[in-house]
């Protein structure tokens, strides 16, 4: 494999960093070279490092793109690699000529890369979003830069993720930090704790918050002292407001340092205060330093750095906030060790440049081994289908655990969805849509991909619309003539009723799928009635039971949006409308009322799906004698389940509050509306479940006390294990299929 990068020469910071520390990692795998458009520093350590660098300053920009497609040529290089606004336009302009893959990697938001300078915004800015545009692949460096270049409509399934990293070997050391800090003019002694930041000192960077926070935390500690190193066009701002703010000798400005590692060394707090990053080598240097670190809570920080186990976040731009963080570690060098050495180690594990090397290796031999698939028109990837975009935490649960599990195969499988919100679906899961009804879309897709996923759920039935029966068919069936190996994944039958539609469902299902799992037993008696006997059938369970809760602290955070305590006792409803509702409603307020006033338990209520479960929700909370929470907003997944986990006991009409709460070993109650709330407490060995038609208060309140009385039994946690290990079955058979 050969690989030749583009690049102005020019970069600075991270962007250079990124570079170096990659390109010395990769070509001690594979061939590749560094082209430079301008000679300089960039270039000359480059060549330092051993990196194989070419330099083409010519201002004749016809000579230089003759030049390169010459050594395209010659060189046999397979991938085009740019970084920078240059790079990405010199790379946009010959790609096409040479017939290779782009790749371009996003250092940084390209809509801020120009802040505070709208003529090279309008100039430099134009031309690589032009150039971005036109690059095979993108990659972010972070996470969440990947998530943000998806959510300005670039592909998905073309934009991948890596991280900065840093090379461990190094050990930064400072023997005498009190004279290297006194060189800058700062008033320090052996009493004196420092706080510093690496950054250059332009709006994106925003120290004036870190001025500000420091200022705050100065007044309980007055040892803190503040070093400032960069250089830019908010240098003299910066300096002046640390003057206004009376801060004199306590605050120094370094300038721009080249030897990081000696500045990281002197430090005791490292600090961070952007209004964006990708995933910033501020963080990460300051790790292999062991610093307790403070940062803005942006882009890919939050990877690396846990609020109060691996550093301190805060909102970008609250200062005050900052300054308590400050005070809590100036006073502490205890805490500031115990941070220090977490983030090392984390950091260490995950965010070494010998992790970025092998990402971006892996990156690159993900992007040739399409590039020979499209050569050869062959097919790649899965496109998925289900009642996703709809708002229905259910469905949008099942979507995100596929997702998961088709990623555990590959973790660069391309993924695309039939959506009703193709947007909002692209955004939340990182994976390209299309809309539900697009019929020449998903059939365009369809002609492209190797296997068709009719994912989880109930979608095959025609108790809520006949129509959606026949969609479902439709395109299991269309998938199949298109060429796809067809897999109905851990989904639930029925009911579905009439002879005509049952005959409809038979012959689809006999003749176009090859593998069909059940989430539980009833629908495979369902199929068994049908007479669906020729694909190959098994019970596996519902894909959303695989799912993780969201973190402690973004659960806190969220349950104290609405004054819920995590020391409190909870019993949590999820009621939808359905037939005669508003003859229900008071059975369960008054059952609601009765788990307060006779159990203790705080009653809060949770909408699974926030558009049609808001007027049945409110209906019974205005019923109650007692006032109830209602977490009435939109939440991920992860999020809901971490809710959920919290509550002694779940009152569910709908299954996947029941699948949520079960998951995370919480006591169940049903109320059930369809068949398949039955069965799925039937195999969790649920007993606890009243049909919705006779709904009864007393029998209710009678379940709901035996639940709460259960709260500390672990039986359920073990039959909810049997049918996670249970659910792996769907992942093995789609795995077979895509091999195949």
């Amino acid at each position: 494999m050969k690989v030749i990068h583009f690049i102005s020469g020019g970069d600075t910071g991270g962007a250079k960093t990124h570079i170096h520390y990659l390109l010395s990692g990769i070509c001690k795998s594979i061939e590749a070279t560094l082209v430079c458009f301008s000679k300089g520093e960039f270039s000359d350590e480059a060549q330092a490092l051993g990196i194989p660098t070419v330099i083409l300053d010519d201002a004749n920009i016809l000579k230089t793109l003759r030049c390169l497609k010459k050594m395209i040529k010659d060189g046999g290089y397979d991938i085009i690699h740019s970084h920078g606004a240059k790079g990405n336009f010199v790379a946009s302009l010959i790609s096409r000529s040479c017939g290779l893959p782009v790749i371009t990697t996003v250092h940084s938001d390209p809509k801020l890369d120009y802040l505070g300078r709208p003529l090279a915004n309008l100039i430099y800015g134009s031309l690589n979003a032009c150039a971005m545009r036109r690059s095979d692949y993108l990659v972010g460096v972070s996470e969440s830069m990947r998530e943000l270049l998806i959510s300005r409509k670039f592909k998905p399934n073309r934009v991948f993720s890596i991280y900065n990293g840093v090379d461990f070997s190094i050990e930064p050391k400072n023997e005498d930090r009190l004279a290297y800090f006194r060189g800058y003019g700062l008033d320090v002694d052996e009493r004196s704790v420092v706080v510093g930041i690496a950054a250059r000192l332009d709006p994106v960077k925003d120290v004036a918050t870190l001025i500000r926070g420091f200022a705050e935390a100065q007044k309980s500690c007055p040892d803190l002292r503040l070093a400032i190193a960069g250089d830019g066009q908010e240098a003299e701002t910066l300096k002046k407001l640390a003057a206004d703010l009376g801060l004199g000798d306590k605050v120094c400005f370094t300038g721009w340092i080249s030897d990081v590692n000696s500045f990281y060394a002197a430090l005791d707090i490292n600090a961070l205060t952007s209004i964006s990053e990708t995933f910033p080598y501020a963080v990460t240097e300051g790790a292999r330093a062991r610093l307790a670190t403070v940062s803005s809570r942006v882009g890919g920080v939050p990877m690396l750095i846990i609020d109060g186990e691996t550093g301190f976040l805060f909102d970008s731009g609250d200062y005050e906030q900052l300054g308590t963080k400050l005070s809590l570690l100036a006073g502490d060098a205890g805490l500031r060790r115990k941070l220090g050495d977490a983030i090392y180690e984390k950091a260490l594990r995950d965010f070494s440049v010998e992790a970025t090397t092998r990402r971006q290796l892996d990156i690159y031999g993900e992007v040739l081994r399409r590039d020979q698939i499209k050569r050869k028109g062959g097919r790649d990837g899965v496109i998925v289908c289900g009642a996703y975009g709809m708002g229905n935490a259910g469905d949008d649960a099942i979507l995100a655990a596929i997702v998961g599990e088709m990623r555990s195969i590959d973790p660069f499988l391309p993924i695309t969805a039939l959506s009703r919100n193709p947007a909002e679906t692209r955004t939340r899961f990182g994976i390209d849509c299309v809309h539900t009804f697009n019929f020449f879309g998903f059939r365009r897709v369809m002609k492209q991909t190797k296997l068709y996923l009719s994912g989880g759920g109930s979608l095959l039935q025609n108790v809520t619309s006949r129509r959606s029966l026949w969609y479902y068919l439709y395109t299991i069936k269309s998938a199949k003539k298109l060429g796809n190996h067809v897999m109905m994944y851990g989904c639930g039958i029925g009911p579905v009723n009439g002879a005509s539609d049952i005959r409809k469902v038979r012959n689809v299902l006999n003749n176009c799928v090859d593998v069909i799992t059940l989430r539980e037993q009833f629908s495979l008696t369902e199929l068994s009635f049908f007479g669906v006997t020729r694909p190959r059938i098994l019970v596996s369970s519902d894909p959303a039971l695989t799912l993780s809760p969201a973190s402690d602290d973004r659960v806190d955070t969220q349950l104290g949006k609405y004054g819920i305590s995590p020391d409190g006792k909870y019993i949590c409803f999820s009621v939808r409308r359905w037939k005669d509702f508003e003859l229900k409603a008071p059975i369960i307020a008054t059952a609601a009322d009765y788990a307060c006033d006779a159990l203790g338990l705080e009653p809060v209520f949770i909408l699974i799906n926030r558009k049609e479960d808001s007027a049945a929700t409110g209906l019974v909370c205005g019923l109650m004698n007692n006032t109830a929470r209602i977490i009435d907003e939109p939440m991920e997944t992860d999020l809901t389940i971490g809710v959920l986990s919290r509550m002694r006991v779940m009152v569910s009409m709908r299954l996947h509050g029941l699948v949520f709460a079960a998951s995370q070993g919480v006591q169940l109650v049903g109320i059930s509306y369809d068949p398949k709330v039955d069965a799925f407490l039937d195999s969790v060995g649920e007993k606890l479940c009243l049909p919705y038609e006779g709904l009864c208060a007393q029998e209710l309140e009678s379940m709901i006390e035996k639940a709460a009385l259960n709260y500390e039994d672990d039986r359920r946690i073990q039959i909810v294990e049997r049918l996670i290990a249970d659910e792996r079955l769907n992942r093995r058979l789609a795995e077979e299929l895509l091999r195949s």
